[in-house]
């Protein structure tokens, strides 16, 4: 099993530029800790600083070696002209694979600010996926469909296949990733069971495809304590606060031996990849819980 990062791009903070400081402390602390790979999410019209993907992500890999790296695209937010484009220069600055992870956006709001519609999500994301994929092999494309697109081509093109994973969470989009991706990213609010569940659906799916997953990832908010102690008083106050609605099983705290006693669970249940995301903001304790990471790393593999 690998174990990488997702970092927190939201931030509430008087000075926009401790944010940005803040993430670039976390990847160096992520690469430094030996985590297999970094990866930044997508969200828009944001009333809190939440630091966009493209242009954060081409700061981080600064600090950022020759593992994988990537971003997620809610792809029928986008024009794919445009995601093809910055993937393509994302990948010319990574020294690793780039993975491209993407899915469908379920924020109401959010589609109305981007001028998207909830209603052709499925259809606009297949389209763009594909538009995405052909121009990034080099292709002029054409399309008619929910993306007039008209002879577009983009440069410069990776130079090896970028991998996508799709994230997903009901079947007919579990079903969809097993479909049209090289991998799956399951959602972070799962308790246990529903990670079980889905992972052999996704499973059974890529079986009917005759296709082989390059990884069955799962993203788990984490934090690695000092002790079994410092760290419930971690998952306290972020439950306390109504951590972002998530029911307390789908929340990873503890010492490094009780985190290497979850991971190695998802691990047996199929699951390549554990994409973690600190369930705390304060500098101090994300920092801490990096280092610690390192351990459960090592024992997770």
């Amino acid at each position: 099993m690998r174990a990488g990062i997702s970092l927190t791009s939201r931030h509430a903070v008087k000075d926009p530029r401790q944010g940005a400081r803040w993430m670039i402390e976390r990847a160096r602390a992520a690469w430094e800790a030996g985590l297999d790979s970094l990866f930044l999410g997508d969200h828009h019209a944001t009333a809190v600083p939440y630091y966009q993907n493209v242009p954060m992500l081409g700061r981080l890999l600064a600090e950022w070696g020759d593992r994988p790296a990537g971003c997620l695209f809610l792809l029928p937010l986008w024009n794919p002209v445009l995601v093809a484009e910055q993937v393509g220069t994302l990948a010319a600055l990574a020294r690793g694979r780039f993975i491209l992870q993407c899915g469908l956006g379920d924020d109401e709001s959010q589609f109305a600010a981007m001028g998207a519609r909830l209603t052709t999500r499925p259809s606009a994301f297949e389209e763009s996926l594909s538009i995405i994929r052909r121009l990034l092999a080099g292709e002029v494309v054409s399309s008619s469909g929910r993306f007039a697109v008209r002879d577009a081509r983009v440069a410069p093109t990776p130079s090896e296949p970028v991998e996508v994973w799709i994230g997903a969470s009901a079947e007919v989009s579990i079903d969809r990733a097993a479909r049209l991706g090289d991998g799956w990213l399951a959602s972070p609010g799962l308790s246990f069971d529903e990670a079980r569940r889905q992972a052999a659906y996704y499973r059974e799916r890529c079986a009917v495809y005759r296709r082989t997953p390059s990884a069955v990832a799962i993203r788990r908010d984490v934090y690695v304590g000092e002790s079994p102690g410092e760290a419930k008083a971690v998952l306290e106050a972020a439950l306390a606060r109504g951590y972002r609605g998530f029911g307390g099983e789908a929340l990873v705290a503890g010492s490094v031996d009780e985190v290497v006693e979850r991971l190695r669970a998802l691990g047996a249940m199929g699951y390549t990849d554990v994409i973690v995301r600190h369930l705390t903001d304060e500098p101090s304790e994300v920092l801490g819980s990096l280092a610690r990471l390192r351990r459960v790393r090592a024992a997770v593999r």
